[in-house]
């Protein structure tokens, strides 16, 4: 149930309020005029506030104005005996819930109630999700190569120059991509990935760019494109190295004019897009071996962020293995193990060609089979 806070200077209307909420099982807070009910929102940090409008010492629309600078997420509901449309439109005008004319009608309220708190509610799992999905992105490590590229990150990601990642695979080039989106204006925009790697050459045209209904025969519907569904956000092309010559050629169209077309389609689309592309291959001997467009390298590479592999990198290892441990016995469910220092001596000598991707799967084996502290016979017995 929720604390609510009731700001009327009507005795009545309180207590009325108060019995009626309290039985339905909330907390209730009362106020006498706008002041109190401002300190008690300061102090008491209620999930939900009733408001009247007119007050003596300060109006309704006065103490709903300083509740939004001071909170932008506790819902107000303000109420009126002198209530008309315009009184109505400046409250909501002003970040006000809802309004409610008095006599108060209890269904309604309880209405109200249900459906603010499920609103605000709504907000704080979304908030939840995307911390966890933050956190799911985030750079382990305090590596001097590692520290160069979150200042790199840091610098790069206010403005909207086109990126090009390299390293080899599992090192870590989409969690660079998802950094500068986070950090980015666009942070609140789609952040669309694209494995160019695992789509059909065929195919690769039509999910960029997507296609019109009948442009081929499984065509049965318009379908927008990577591109389209990118718009205002940002796009990541991972593994851009393997994407055929004739995508390449639409993608430089794209990033030229800011414009891409439908298969099968002969009308432009403006598409307001960020794009950061990642590849594992030198793109110079690609383009030398004619399997890679130079005038496109020149657009993607405004920026280029070198991501070192994992054996350059030691030093990030025992950060990394005990960042798995935790967030692998938390999705297990088990209570988190340890590793013993020469078992993690011995993780640091070996090559890690897998790069992070490796070193996550061998963390999660010895969690499988190893013992509560994991130890180095283990490592050596399941690496």
């Amino acid at each position: 149930m929720a604390k609510i806070l009731v700001i009327d200077d009507e005795r009545s209307i309180r207590n009325s309020m108060k019995d009626i909420l309290s039985f339905e099982g909330h907390e209730v807070l009362l106020a006498e005029n706008g002041m109190e009910g401002l300190a008690s929102v300061k102090t008491d940090k209620p999930e939900l506030v009733f408001c009247d409008i007119k007050m003596p010492k300060v109006e309704g629309i006065e103490v709903l104005k300083r509740i939004k600078e001071f909170t932008t997420e506790t819902p107000v509901i303000m109420i009126s005996g002198h209530g008309t449309i315009d009184t109505a439109i400046d409250a909501i005008k002003n970040g006000a819930y809802d309004f409610i004319e008095k006599p108060l009608d209890l269904n309604r309220i309880l209405i109200t109630i249900k459906n603010a708190t499920d609103k605000t509610q709504l907000i704080q799992e979304t908030r939840t999700l995307k911390t966890k999905v933050s956190k799911k992105y985030e750079m382990i490590g305090n590596s001097e190569a590692l520290e160069r590229i979150k200042v790199m990150i840091d610098k790069v990601a206010v403005s909207d120059a086109r990126v090009l990642i390299t390293g080899p695979n599992g090192c870590g080039k989409e969690l660079v991509a998802h950094q500068i989106h986070e950090k980015s204006n666009r942070r609140d925009r789609a952040f669309i990935e694209v494995n160019c790697a695992a789509i059909p050459s065929e195919l690769i045209e039509s999910e960029l760019f997507g296609h019109e209904k009948g442009s081929f025969t499984s065509a049965i519907k318009q379908k927008k494109g990577k591109f389209e569904l990118a718009h205002g956000g940002t796009i990541f092309l991972d593994e851009i190295g393997d994407m055929s010559l004739e995508a390449q050629a639409k993608v430089l169209r794209a990033l030229q004019e800011n414009k891409i077309s439908r298969v099968g389609g002969d009308n432009d689309i403006s598409v307001d897009v960020r794009v950061i592309a990642a590849t594992n291959k030198n793109l110079k001997e690609e383009i030398a071996k004619g399997k890679f467009r130079e005038d496109l390298y020149h657009r993607l590479s405004v920026i280029i962020i070198e991501v070192p592999a994992l054996k350059e990198r030691p030093e990030d290892i025992g950060e990394l293995t005990n960042y798995f441990l935790k967030e692998i016995c938390e999705d297990m469910g088990i209570a988190c193990k340890t590793i013993a220092p020469e078992a993690l001596e011995t993780l640091k000598s070996y090559e890690w060609t897998g790069n992070i991707r490796e070193l996550r799967n061998v963390v999660e084996r010895l969690i499988i089979l190893g013992s509560q502290n994991i130890s180095k016979e283990e490592v050596e017995l399941y690496r």
